[in-house]
């Protein structure tokens, strides 16, 4: 397993390399280089159930290049 990131943008940002590079700098500044993620991917949002939680089965799903199986919860 790595560590993967979804990343929300406010708006006027631009996901760049630079501004990958710069996150994972910081992470690793912060909490250390074991933590730095593999990869940050820039997403306008994440998927929640109607409850408001993170369905992280869809986003690993979506990571492992898998189904994502029912998503009939999912909040539209």
């Amino acid at each position: 397993n790595v560590i993967w990131t979804y990343c929300i943008l406010r708006s006027g940002y631009e996901g760049t390399d630079k501004l990958i590079d710069e996150l994972k700098e910081h992470v690793r500044h912060e909490t250390g280089p074991i933590t730095v993620p593999a990869r940050i991917e820039f997403v306008d949002g994440l998927p929640k159930t109607r409850s408001g939680k993170i369905m992280r089965r869809v986003l690993k799903a979506h990571a492992l290049g898998k189904d994502v199986g029912d998503i009939s919860t999912l909040e539209a």
